[in-house]
């Protein structure tokens, strides 16, 4: 599970999840049918099967297979419900409310992110893995335009991240950093009309991640940080900041790094013909970027 995470992380979704998706049918999900010797054995199997028909799911959403991911994921939070495993639970409904925050389905993601924090799985969980629960919760809050209640959750997510130093974490949130953090918090106030603020925690997240380990989330975050740019009316920042955006895509093979292209097109048209030769090069450089990760 280590390894295709880290896969995930560098490389995008669509980038080994055939094999994964092949190793959870054929080794690991057989083995929730054989019998256990002890009821923690039962629960650690379930926990790790769960933990990685997660993984098969939150690649297939990065590679924008969203009936695919949500099939995954659906599934990976009933197999940790039957794990009694808490924090994983919340660790999935997470991904699911995340998943709906970026398909524009507010309520839906409100009452996912909402079940994710519940006592039993928030409370249960690491301050890392709470950190992240918390600013995915400040996600749909936002999509469902509560300002208030976004700002606290925000801020709950920022006091969790702080306590998590030197904290012994699942592996599956080592990635969530305070890159991630000021990444998730700028979408957030982007979709609370706060463009300005957005694009500080933006240009944060760009100025503190590790781009080697996790160069498919740099990629995206340049792509949104461009977008904030050129909606404040200017372009030549955001067109500098979105070769930056193409650079950290080479080699990355993911949907939501294609979605950033796509918006990228899109925010170019209405000014391209005031951009000059710098606009013209972008636009070719994203249409050839678009055919080799498509």
């Amino acid at each position: 599970t280590a390894f295709y995470s880290a896969r995930d992380q560098r490389r995008g979704g669509a980038s080994g999840r055939s094999a994964l998706a092949g190793h959870l049918r054929d080794e690991a999900m057989p083995r929730l049918g054989g019998t256990f010797s002890t009821e923690r054995l039962r629960r650690d199997t379930y926990s790790a099967v769960a933990e990685m028909t997660y993984l098969a799911g939150w690649m297939a959403f990065d590679a924008s297979e969203h009936r695919t991911a949500q099939r995954y994921l659906t599934l990976a939070a009933r197999i940790a419900a039957e794990a009694a495993d808490g924090p994983l639970s919340g660790h999935i409904l997470r991904a699911l409310a995340h998943q709906a925050v970026d398909l524009g389905h507010p309520r839906r993601a409100l009452a996912l992110a909402e079940a994710s924090m519940a006592p039993g799985r928030y409370g249960q969980a690491t301050h890392r893995e709470k950190a992240l629960l918390a600013i995915v919760h400040a996600r749909a809050l936002a999509a469902d335009g509560d300002h208030t209640s976004t700002i606290t959750a925000i801020s709950r997510a920022e006091r969790d991240l702080v306590r998590a130093d030197n904290e012994d974490a699942p592996h599956r949130v080592h990635f969530f950093q305070e890159a991630s953090l000021a990444h998730e918090t700028a979408c957030a106030l982007r979709d609370l009309g706060r463009p300005r603020d957005a694009e500080a925690h933006f240009q944060h997240s760009v100025a503190t991640r590790r781009r080697q380990l996790y160069t498919r989330t740099h990629s995206v975050t340049l792509g949104y940080l461009g977008a904030v740019q050129v909606h404040q009316g200017r372009l030549d920042e955001a067109c500098a900041t979105w070769n930056e955006a193409l650079d950290a895509m080479e080699h990355v093979r993911s949907g939501r790094a294609r979605d950033v292209i796509v918006r990228m097109q899109s925010d170019l048209s209405p000014v391209r013909q005031r951009g000059g030769r710098h606009v013209t090069e972008l636009g070719r450089r994203a249409r050839e970027m678009l055919r080799a990760i498509s």
